[in-house]
């Protein structure tokens, strides 16, 4: 049966981005208005994701984002995509998510990746001993799930607040191996189309076909991330994602700057090389108006048969930024 844009759940995914000029306090000022907006046009998630020692990006303490997110917030549900496990004691992550459930409940999710969410030589800084920990993702992710059972009060070790609460965990992903892990936990899958297209069809291809329903979830769940530039004219969303387009240029050439302002022509900013290789990271990017991308990822979703899709917008202006969201919302609401 041909699944409709209009049919299933649309979000959030805000990396904190610090665009030129500004500061991560106002980040943390649009992301609260951005978040309130988004829920009020219908998004059913907001998500924020782990990077560190990156100038563009402000939410490498995501659990305390999250609260503050969610506290800006009535019903919409906010989490993680995600919590780089690896990084962490499973403990203190049961302990940080149970509070914001005690805090928020019925309205968190955690959602776990294995990759550091930075470059080595940071990773080593906050791991330590422990840079191997990625080796042990699976087993952490059950310890996270046994701190989060009501089964683990008979345990020495115990997550308090955290045990006996619903928290639900999304297995994330930007290769095979974790859709191999979530489906063998029978948990729900988030794969990073945003920036790694290249593996997304065969990874929930082999998450489907593998798929071992659990307690949690009886059948396989896919959320896309795509990257979304809507505008009133497609001419408009095309400059407006030239911010996007530098952004990426900057993970390709090594030399990270803070959100820059659009431009008027790519063509004086990046080499063909430098063009090629982002845009193979942003494959699944949609850019238009309102019925432009309403054609685009409904064709998008034809090919993939995802259960959700989340959108990114790294968009300089913040006024822009909250039409696209709200120009979104309306391409799923079939307005």
């Amino acid at each position: 049966m041909k699944k409709e844009l209009t049919s299933i759940p649309y979000s959030v995914l805000d990396l904190a981005t610090v665009i030129e000029g500004k500061t991560p306090a106002d980040t943390f000022k649009n992301s609260a208005d951005l978040a309130q907006h988004a829920e009020s046009w219908g998004y059913h998630r907001y998500w924020l994701a782990e990077h560190h020692n990156m100038i563009s990006v402000a939410s490498s303490a995501t659990s305390v984002v999250i609260g503050h997110i969610a506290g800006a917030t009535k019903t919409i549900r906010v989490g993680s995509g995600g919590i780089m496990l690896p990084n962490h004691s499973p403990l203190v992550i049961a302990e940080q998510f149970g509070t914001l459930e005690s805090l928020y409940p019925g309205r968190i999710d955690l959602g776990l990746g294995r990759a550091p969410g930075t470059d080595q030589v940071t990773a080593m800084a906050i791991r330590g001993e422990r840079m191997n920990a990625a080796n042990s993702f699976p087993q952490d992710v059950l310890k996270l799930q046994a701190y989060f059972s009501a089964e683990n009060s008979n345990s020495p070790v115990r997550a308090i607040p955290g045990e006996g609460l619903d928290i639900p965990i999304w297995i994330l992903g930007s290769s095979t191996d974790s859709a191999r892990l979530a489906a063998a936990l029978g948990l729900p899958y988030a794969f990073a189309s945003h920036f790694a297209p290249a593996q997304f069809l065969t990874a929930i291809q082999i998450y489907r076909q593998n798929f071992k329903p659990s307690e949690h979830l009886k059948t396989p769940y896919v959320l896309a991330c795509v990257n979304v530039v809507a505008a009133e004219t497609d001419a408009e969303a095309n400059k407006i994602a030239t911010s996007l387009y530098q952004l990426f240029r900057g993970i390709v050439t090594g030399k990270r700057m803070l959100l820059q302002p659009p431009v008027d022509n790519m063509d004086d900013v990046w080499t063909e090389y430098e063009e090629e290789q982002a845009g193979q990271m942003l494959a699944c990017t949609f850019t238009g108006t309102k019925e432009t991308i309403a054609k685009d990822l409904q064709q998008f979703l034809d090919q993939t048969q995802v259960d959700e899709i989340m959108a990114t917008s790294h968009i300089y202006d913040h006024q822009a930024r909250l039409t696209s969201y709200k120009l979104l919302s309306e391409v799923f609401k079939g307005i």
